[in-house]
C-alpha cells in the first residue's frame, strides 16, 4: 500500500477511535502488568544512534529496560531474547515537545491559573496518544495551550499505562506562560494581566513573611522587635511550602527554581516583552521560548537570549508584499540555524499532508538546507535537552533508558513507516498486530476496490453507448449511401440518374456531383 494511502488510512484512525528543570531526576520507571524480558537483543539492524556515527549493521542490547551495549560487535549474553531486525533501522524514540492534545480541555477561560497541572486533565484513552505510538513518539510534554497568560504546570509523559500515574516520566516540569494576546484581550491588557499576577505575588509573600515572624514572636512571648521591612526580611525564612495559597505556590516554585518556564511568542512583537519578562523574574537560565512562524523576525533578539526555542509546526511563513503583490516565503529553521539558535520540531495534527509525522517535519528541513544529523536531533536530543532529560533520552547510548523505534527503512525515507517501538524495554507497539489499524487498512480495501469497480461499470457504459444502436430502423435512403470504402477501390456510381441525400443537400466530399 502507497505511503498516501497509510496517511489516509491513519487520518481514519481518529475517527474511529473510541471515545525544565529535572536534569539530575531519574525518569519513573514504566510500570507494566507483565514484566520485560531481562534482556533483549536488537540484532542486525542499520542503526542510528543520533550522538555518534551510524552503524551499518549492529546490535541494540536491553538490559531491564536500559541500554547497556550499542555496536558492530555485542556480544550477546546467553539468556537473551534475540529479535533479528534484518532490513530494519533502529532509531530513538520520538520526542514531542510540546503537545496539548492528551487533555482533555487545552485552556480555562480565566487567564491566569498557575494552580492548574496537567495531572488533572490527562486523558489516557486520548486517540493522541494511541497515534503517537504508530508514530514512533515514545515521549510527550504534555501542557496547556497557548490561549493563556499564566497557564500550569506540565508533565512527560509515555503513550502507553492505563493511569496518569502509570504514564508519567517526569512531574512539575516547566510552567506555561504567553506573551500573545489571549483571547478576548489586546496586547497591553495582556502584559498588564501578567505583570500584576507576580506584583501580587511579591505582596501576597511580603504580607505572609510578616504573618510568620509575628506567629514566631507571640510563640516565644516576645513583641515586634525589627521594622517591619526587618520582620518580613526573617519571615521568609520562616514560609514552609504548605502555607503558601495554591495561586501563590507553584509561581513560588517557578522562581525558587523547581521547574522550568516555557513561554508562547505567537509573533515576533511577543519576542522582547517575553525576554524582558524572563530577566526580571530571574528566569531566563530555565526559560524555553515557543514560536509562531512569524517570529523568525525576532531571531536576532532570540540569538542574544541564548535559549532554545520550539518551533512552530508550520515551518515556512508566507506574507505578501503590500506594494508590489509579491509572496514571500521563509523557511524558519533555516533562519534559526543560521543565527545559531539550537531548536526543536513540532508536528502538525492538523495539516492535510504529512506534517503529523516528525520525521516528515525532519526530512523537510533536510531538504532545505539543514544538515541531516542536525534535523534528527531537533527531534531527539534536542528536546530531551530542552526537558532536561538528555541524560535518559534522545539518543542510542549505553546507559540511556530503552526507548527505541525500529523503522521498515530510513526515518526520513517518506516510504518508510514504524514497525515496532520499546519503551523502558518493553515493546509498547507492534504494527502486524495493530488491530485497529488493520481494520482501517481493510476498509481502505475495500474503498478501492467499490472505486475500481464503479469506474469499470461507467467505462463499460459509455462504449455501449458509443456503439449503433441495431434496434433503430434505417433512415430512408440509407441504402443509396455509396459505400466509401469501395468508392476508393474504383466503384463507380449508378447509372440511373439517382442522386444520393448529400447530393440533394448540396454537400458531400464530391460538392454534390454525381
Amino acid at each position: 500500500m502507497s505511503r498516501a494511502k497509510q496517511i489516509r488510512a491513519l487520518a481514519c484512525v481518529g475517527v474511529m477511535a473510541l471515545a525544565g528543570l529535572v536534569s539530575a531526576q531519574e525518569t519513573a520507571p514504566l510500570k507494566s502488568a507483565v514484566p520485560p524480558p531481562k534482556k533483549v537483543a536488537l540484532t542486525n539492524a542499520r542503526i542510528i544512534p543520533v550522538v555518534g556515527s551510524e552503524i551499518e549493521k549492529g546490535t541494540v542490547l536491553i538490559e531491564n529496560g536500559k541500554i547497556t551495549a550499542v555496536g558492530a560487535e555485542v556480544v550477546l549474553p546467553y539468556d537473551a531474547m534475540e529479535v533479528d531486525c534484518t532490513g530494519k533501522v533502529l532509531f530513538p524514540g520520538l520526542i514531542d515537545p510540546h503537545s496539548a492534545r492528551g487533555l482533555d480541555v487545552p485552556n480555562e477561560t480565566v487567564a491566569v491559573t498557575p494552580f492548574l497541572n496537567v495531572y488533572d486533565a490527562l486523558d489516557p484513552s486520548r486517540v493522541y496518544f494511541e497515534d503517537s505510538l504508530r508514530d514512533g513518539v515514545t515521549t510527550a510534554h504534555v501542557m496547556v495551550g497557548n490561549d493563556c497568560v499564566i497557564g500550569g504546570v506540565s508533565r512527560v509523559v509515555r503513550p502507553i499505562g492505563l493511569t496518569v500515574d502509570e504514564m508519567t516520566v517526569v512531574v512539575d516540569v516547566a510552567m506555561k506562560m504567553s506573551t500573545s494576546p489571549k483571547g478576548g484581550f489586546d496586547r497591553m491588557q495582556h502584559m498588564a494581566t501578567m505583570r500584576e499576577a507576580f506584583a501580587g505575588l511579591n505582596e501576597s509573600v511580603e504580607r505572609l513573611a510578616e504573618k510568620k515572624y509575628e506567629e514566631k514572636l507571640k510563640k516565644d512571648e516576645k513583641k515586634m522587635d525589627v521594622p517591619v521591612a526587618e520582620a518580613r526580611k526573617r519571615g521568609k525564612e520562616l514560609i514552609k511550602d504548605e502555607d503558601y495559597s495554591d495561586q501563590q505556590l507553584n509561581l513560588v516554585r517557578l522562581r525558587r527554581g523547581d521547574m522550568g518556564a516555557w513561554m508562547y511568542c505567537g509573533e515576533a512583537t511577543d519576542v522582547g516583552p517575553a525576554i524582558t519578562l524572563a530577566t526580571d523574574e530571574k528566569l531566563m537560565d530555565r526559560t524555553v521560548f515557543v514560536l509562531g512562524p512569524e517570529t523568525y523576525k525576532a531571531a536576532a533578539e532570540l540569538k542574544k537570549a541564548k535559549r532554545p526555542v520550539v518551533l512552530d509546526p508550520v515551518l515556512f511563513y508566507r506574507e505578501t508584499d503590500e506594494l508590489t503583490g509579491e509572496v514571500k516565503e521563509t523557511f524558519v529553521p533555516g533562519v534559526m540555524r543560521e543565527a545559531g539558535i539550537a531548536f526543536a520540531l513540532q508536528p502538525n495534527p492538523n495539516a492535510s499532508m504529512a506534517e503529523r509525522y516528525l520525521t516528515y517535519q525532519a526530512a523537510v528541513c533536510v531538504r532545505n538546507g539543514i544538515p541531516r544529523n542536525a534535523a534528527l536531533e531537533a527531534i531527539t536530543i534536542n528536546p530531551a535537552k530542552f526537558l532536561g532529560l538528555e541524560a535518559s533520552l534522545g539518543s542510542l547510548e549505553a546507559g540511556k533508558t530503552a526507548n527505541v523505534v525500529v523503522f521498515s527503512g530510513d526515518p526520513l525515507d517518506f516510504r518508510s513507516w514504524v514497525e515496532m517501538v520499546y519503551i523502558d524495554g518493553i515493546k509498547a507497539y507492534d504494527r502486524s498486530k495493530d488491530v485497529r489499524l488493520e481494520e482501517v487498512l481493510k476498509l481502505e480495501q475495500k474503498v478501492d476496490a467499490r472505486v475500481k469497480e464503479k469506474k469499470a461499470a461507467e467505462d463499460a457504459a459509455a462504449s455501449e453507448k458509443k456503439k449503433p444502436d441495431e434496434s433503430k430502423p434505417a433512415e430512408a435512403g440509407d441504402e443509396a449511401k455509396p459505400d466509401a470504402k469501395k468508392e476508393g477501390d474504383g466503384a463507380k456510381p449508378k447509372g440511373d440518374g439517382a442522386t444520393s441525400p448529400a447530393s440533394e443537400r448540396g454537400g458531400g466530399r464530391d460538392g454534390g456531383q454525381p
